[in-house]
């Protein structure tokens, strides 16, 4: 009888330390600044028990991730863990700009986990490796992909005595994470689910909408398509901090490309023995898109009007916005349309649809030179990245190439 309460005990006290190691959250977020317009919450400890379950079920995994000699996981470099992990974007700043603050246990070992991670010190307590800068603030440490706005995070976390403090069910609700977008008292909720082979960004659960619109895109072979109605191009632009959505009066965009890879002729001069001045002439392999663009618009002439003002247009009617050169932009009835010259391309079918679908190729990643190895990595094994809007519904699926493993043992 006293051994089978033992083995009782035993399983109970299992069962509690897996409910708190797995399943238990705190649900405070301390973490968001007041100025915070957008926010990305990763639910640690659900994709722990993804992971486990992934592990399980691969028996080939097992043991196969060893650590190097003297090195330390990220458990074991001085930081704590959290239940979600808050990344959030400041009000005002760059599309690019991120930042998550982590609570530090022993703010010296993180530092030395810094050191052999290769991250630099650039002094006071600031370090950056490529483009991850980090800040520690005593127990904290802040990181971001830029350090700008490192001052305005410390004042308004850890500075000020009234800290805003969030609840997680108000962004989340059962899902590997979430991205919300904060107006005011109003948040604009949409869920991050991983997949064995996709991540899925939505605020609702209706696929079978994605699946046709993708099913349809995936017929064609065009690096990009893209389609986009009024409100989706001013909602572009108010995301990238273009202010000008509405005087531009465009109320349908149109996009297809393809990538090519050309030779581009670099010329220079220099001077030979009698110092004669002498044209020198060397190539290199770049890739370019080929690419035609249809705008519509409400008022045609005042948008001719207004790209006139802009000088975008130049007199040989360029299109001088776009970079890729070169191009002709003509006007119609509707609108105007600008095609590239080089290797003019067919304007793909309408589907009277909102959505942008990039489909990887060997060229784009190829150019990726500033990036990582393991960004690489990613990058090349992802197939295709969509967007896609109908009324209040959106959807954003990253789908990657099939593979032996799910995502979250592959990445």
């Amino acid at each position: 009888m006293n051994k089978k309460k033992g083995i009782a005990s035993l399983i109970l006290l299992l069962a509690v330390t897996a409910y708190f190691v797995l399943f238990y959250k705190d649900k405070k977020l301390r973490f968001i600044p007041e100025n915070a317009d957008a926010v990305v919450l990763i639910d640690v400890k659900n994709l722990t028990r993804q992971y486990l379950f992934s592990l399980i079920t691969h028996p080939s995994q097992w043991g196969s991730k060893t650590k190097g000699k003297g090195s330390v996981s990220l458990r074991e470099s001085g930081i704590t863990i959290p239940d979600f992990l808050q990344v959030f974007h400041l009000k005002g700043t760059r599309v690019s700009e991120w930042y998550s603050v982590l609570e530090l246990k022993d703010p010296q070992k993180f530092i030395a986990f810094l050191k052999q991670q290769n991250f630099a010190s650039k002094g006071k307590n600031i370090f950056q490796k490529d483009h991850i800068f980090l800040s520690i603030e005593g127990g904290n440490c802040i990181v971001g992909t830029s350090d700008s706005g490192f001052g305005a995070i410390n004042k308004k976390l850890f500075q000020n005595s009234q800290k805003n403090i969030l609840d997680a069910d108000r962004f989340i609700q059962n899902t590997a994470g979430s991205i919300s977008f904060l107006s005011g008292q109003k948040i604009h909720n949409f869920s991050i689910e991983l997949k064995d082979d996709e991540i899925e960004i939505k605020n609702n659960s209706t696929p079978e909408i994605v699946d046709a619109i993708v099913s349809k895109l995936q017929q064609g072979n065009h690096f990009l398509e893209a389609e986009l109605n009024a409100d989706n191009i001013k909602n572009y632009t108010h995301f990238f901090n273009i202010n000008n959505g509405d005087s531009l009066q465009i109320s349908h965009f149109k996009a297809t490309a393809d990538l090519e890879q050309v030779n581009d002729t670099i010329i220079s001069y220099g001077y030979d023995d009698n110092f004669n001045e002498i044209e020198k002439k060397t190539y290199q392999k770049i890739i370019q898109p080929n690419y035609i663009i249809d705008f519509q618009s409400r008022v045609p002439e005042k948008t001719w009007d207004y790209f006139q003002t802009k000088k975008w247009i130049n007199a040989q009617n360029q299109f001088t916005a776009i970079p890729f050169q070169p191009n002709n932009v003509s006007r119609n009835t509707a609108g105007f349309v600008i095609k590239s010259t080089r290797k003019p391309i067919q304007q793909s079918p309408k589907l009277e649809k909102n959505y942008i679908f990039i489909r990887n190729s060997e060229m784009l990643f190829s150019s990726l030179s500033t990036l990582s190895k393991a960004e690489k990595r990613i990058i090349s094994d992802i197939d295709y990245v969509f967007y896609g809007n109908e009324a209040q519904n959106y959807w954003v699926k990253v789908k990657a190439k099939n593979g032996k493993l799910p995502l979250i043992l592959r990445w």
